[in-house]
């Protein structure tokens, strides 16, 4: 043919041949080819025979573009240039490879079955728009096979490995740990016994279940970090469950919280020092609310940071200093605090004196050891007639912040009397384990001979022995030297049923050489902790649920669930079903459809559910369940007669009067009432209906020669619902013959 722009298609592979010859023009003579040549298509210039002199590959080029020319005797182009597009076939000459020689994989023993785990994948060189690029999967071998069913399964379009029924029911690493797949690939999408196969080793390990506990926690304090910040994940075995957290304390808020991938979230920054650690659980639920896996306890423990200054103990730290104290003696301690977390370098404190008043006899004359706060004179022994009080300023530093402590030094007599106990012992008491903090349990008295309101007869009671948490703590009343036994922290009957407390009382002051504190100076308590019986605890505060009013007797509406903080086991009870409309059983916490429902007697159901425990029915709790009802068509339409129907007579035409119809129904059931006339004879002569909306019509005479004065007209209503309901009425129509239109009304 001439030359034109023209397409070719050949198929990959061939040899030597010719693909078309051009016929010259004049003034062309011969032919020129430029382009995709690669050696293999070229033309013969004098005839303009089109040909190959080789192979031509679809995975090396797909197409070919080339241009022709004519030219003269001269070589001048006289025609075109013209393009030639050569798009090569692909045919079936690569077999499918897979990308990697080995595969490895893990699945979970009880895996879902279906699911995949891992997957294979293979390419074909061969064009992917054809059968010759389609590949499909298949297992050839199971290696060792313990059983009949094959415990795994592939998709054969996308190479997804799964565990099958068989598998998810048996695989047990205890048994086997490790199984061999051969895994096949073919092209041609698997259809002909001539496709290219090849198969790859599959090694899957078994492994245990993932739901299990995460480590303890630790969060640091006062995050910066925009919250919610993820801080550990918990996965189940089986997918799409619900995840949710509880916790037994009652926490005014717990400041966790738990996504729908198991990712467990602080929700704000912690403070340490408000609460250090935080125990609660993580659970799974199905799509009924069923409990998936049994609860994990979650323990996080609050980091500390230093982010609190030390506070001195008190405002002013008096101190009594026997006048005849040796130098190098230790006559007192200056206590200072920090809320940072103990025996850290956050509450490490260090103590420097600053100053003090007045200066004599030396500027130096007591000296305070840095890593205690213990002071200690410098020297010779006071003298009260030199000087009876010093004032100290001390500086007191922890990494960060610093603070200046007063301490006054009083020069006193020695003390040489012990405090001695009124009573050896205080005998007991027994406590609910959740008394208030604060709560004060004892009061005692101790005596002390020494010069009153000095450090010699001040007295220091503490908890020597039998409270490692420091549960109790001890304040004096400075004037009676009174002290009072109050809870510090929240009593535990599961962690210490019962404390042996030794009790000291000691002075401020250090007693004089050869006077030491004795047995008089402790005494004896014994605190026991009760039990508390809590009541049991609904996972919800209110249940929701929407049903059709239809709903078959029987049915499962919802489960409620609760536990008791005691481990008794729970029953439930309804309150508030007014209607019968339910029933609960009292094992399960399943709610039950008891008689038949009506949207149109109550739209809302509100009812209670009690949940009390089986040994202890007086300890209960409640939770409201709500139903919303939803309609169905299962009332007829009525007519809405609010005046009677009647006709002035004689009529002048154009009468008419309106007819209202209505529904019990939702409205999308009744949207289109339509009313017309009943198959009646006399009825069609006489009347006729015409729609004004969608609960209006209008009824009219069609004639003015009435010779009754009361008619019956049959009329049908339909709701056009689904089902559609229709009610046939009677409508008793008056005609009133008048003088004059006055008189007729």
């Amino acid at each position: 043919g001439p030359l034109k722009d023209i397409e070719f298609s050949i198929p990959e592979g061939g040899k030597m041949s010719i693909i078309y010859q051009f016929i010259s023009e004049p003034p062309a003579v011969s032919f020129r080819l430029t382009g995709d040549k690669d050696g293999i298509i070229d033309i013969v210039p004098k005839t303009g025979i089109l040909y190959l002199n080789g192979s031509l590959d679809w995975e090396t080029k797909p197409v070919h573009r080339l241009q022709v020319e004519g030219l003269d005797k001269k070589g001048n182009v006289v025609k075109g240039p013209y393009t030639i597009t050569i798009h090569v076939e692909d045919i079936n000459d690569n077999p499918p490879e897979f990308d990697q020689k080995l595969y490895a994989g893990v699945v979970r023993q009880n895996s879902r079955p279906g699911k995949p785990f891992m997957y294979v994948h293979a390419t074909d060189r061969d064009d992917p728009t054809t059968p010759h690029g389609k590949l499909t999967y298949s297992i050839l071998h199971h290696f060792p096979k313990p059983y009949q069913d094959m415990l795994f399964q592939i998709d054969s379009a996308t190479g997804a490995i799964s565990v099958s029924k068989a598998g998810s029911y048996n695989l047990d690493p205890q048994k086997q740990d490790t199984f061999t797949l051969v895994v096949a690939v073919r092209d041609m999408a698997g259809m002909t016994t001539n496709a290219f196969t090849a198969s790859v080793d599959v090694i899957i390990t078994v492994k245990e279940s993932l739901w299990k506990a995460p480590a303890i926690i630790h969060i640091t304090e006062n995050s910066t970090q925009v919250h919610p910040v993820n801080i550990s994940r918990v996965q189940s075995n089986e997918p799409d469950v619900i995840y949710d957290l509880f916790e037994k304390e009652k926490l005014p808020r717990l400041p966790f919280s738990i996504d729908q991938n198991g990712i467990i979230y602080v929700t704000e920054p912690l403070d340490r020092e408000e609460r250090d650690t935080y125990t609660f659980f993580a659970i799974t639920k199905d799509n009924e609310g069923e409990l998936v896996d049994k609860p994990l306890q979650i323990h996080v423990i609050v980091e500390d940071i230093n982010d609190n200054p030390p506070v001195c103990q008190q405002d002013l730290t008096v101190i009594e200093v026997q006048e005849n104290e040796g130098g190098g003696s230790n006559i007192g301690t200056l206590f200072a605090t920090d809320m940072d977390k103990e025996d850290t370098l956050n509450s490490h404190l260090r103590f420097k004196i600053t100053s003090q008043v007045p200066e004599v006899p030396a500027n130096n004359v007591f000296f305070i050891q840095q890593d205690t706060g213990v002071l200690q004179l410098i020297g010779r022994s006071l003298n009260k007639q030199t000087a009876s009080i010093y004032n100290l300023k001390v500086l007191v530093t922890d990494a960060v912040f610093e603070t200046i402590c007063d301490v006054q030094i009083h020069v006193i007599d020695i003390n040489d009397q012990i405090p001695i106990f009124e009573k050896s012992d205080y005998h007991n008491v027994t406590l609910a384990e959740n008394v208030p903090i604060g709560t004060v349990i004892l009061e005692i008295q101790a005596a002390d001979g020494d010069e009153p309101a000095t450090g010699s007869s001040h007295i220091i009671y503490q908890v020597k022995e039998g409270d490692p948490n420091n549960s109790f703590i001890i304040e004096t009343d400075p004037e009676t030297n009174r002290g009072v036994v109050k809870i510090n922290k929240a009593l535990d009957f599961e962690a210490a049923p019962v404390y042996d407390l030794v009790i000291s009382a000691t002075n401020p002051e250090p007693l004089v050489a050869g006077v030491e504190y004795n047995a008089s100076s402790h005494t004896l308590f014994k605190v026991f902790v009760t039990n508390v019986d809590e009541p049991p605890v609904f996972q919800k505060l209110v249940y929701k649920e929407v049903v059709s009013e239809d709903i078959s007797v029987d049915t499962l509406i919802m489960t409620v669930e609760a536990y008791d903080p005691e481990g008794d086991s729970v029953r439930y009870s309804l309150e508030g079903d007014g209607r019968k409309w339910l029933r609960i059983d009292s094992a399960t916490g399943r709610i039950y459809v008891a008689s038949t429902l009506d949207r149109e007697q109550e739209e809302i159901y509100t009812v209670y559910v009690v949940a009390s425990e089986l040994n202890n029915a007086a300890q209960k709790s409640r939770t409201t369940v709500v139903l919303h009802l939803g309609d169905v068509n299962d009332n007829p339409p009525r007519l809405v007669l609010d005046h009677p129907t009647f006709f002035c007579y004689p009529l002048s035409g154009g009468e008419k009067t309106f007819i209202q119809a209505t529904d019990d129904d939702e409205q999308r059931y009744f949207s289109t009432i339509t009313i017309s006339l009943a198959d009646d004879k006399d009825a069609q002569n006489n009347w006729e209906i015409s729609k004004v909306n969608a609960t209006y019509a209008y009824l009219s005479p069609k004639h003015a020669n009435f010779e009754q004065q009361m008619y019956i007209v049959p009329v049908i209503i339909n709701d056009n619902g689904r089902p559609p309901l229709e009610r046939k009425v009677n409508l008793e129509v008056n005609v009133c013959k008048c003088s004059s239109e006055k008189s007729c009304f």
